[in-house]
């Protein structure tokens, strides 16, 4: 089984539910665990709840820098979602690391978290800048679990 769809979402905060409810219900129409599927709903909406808050340019205010992408793959036994911005991406790694580092917000901190949150959540995460253009991208998979009491959607 393959499913695949791409959205082209403006930075606007309706915009975040929109994306976790199609997410929903596509795992649910495959078969996917629902918990499998609530924990990339959340990590889903904290990268889109980022997008949104940090992904455009003011200084440009060109088309682009109001909109970002949100890409999932349901390939075989993997989920892959991609949630890709316009904005200034993320500060240069320091020497020898790849990406940036992420630091665990404070307890009682109001917001900092998503990106913690999306590493507990998925199996393998890859956060970087888009390469040439800037902006930043979050992507992250987990193996797919299946629902019991119905047979996976299959490929005919």
């Amino acid at each position: 089984m393959s499913i695949w769809w791409s959205l082209h979402l403006r930075r606007e905060a309706a915009s975040v539910p929109l994306a976790r409810r199609l997410l929903i219900g596509t795992m649910e129409t495959a078969g996917v665990d629902p918990d499998i599927s609530y924990d990339l709903s959340v990590a889903l909406s904290e990268a889109c709840a980022n997008a949104v808050e940090h992904g455009g340019d003011t200084a440009c205010g060109g088309p682009g820098s109001e909109a970002y992408r949100v890409t999932a793959y349901l390939d075989g036994e993997k989920c892959r979602i991609e949630v890709a911005d316009a904005g200034p991406g993320f500060p240069a790694a320091s020497a020898g690391r790849s990406r940036p580092p992420i630091r665990p917000a404070h307890s009682d901190a109001e917001n900092g978290r998503g990106l913690c949150l999306i590493e507990q959540l998925a199996d393998h995460v890859h956060i970087g800048n888009k390469p040439g253009r800037g902006g930043a991208v979050v992507s992250f998979d987990k193996v797919l679990k299946w629902r019991k009491d119905v047979a996976p959607l299959m490929a005919v």
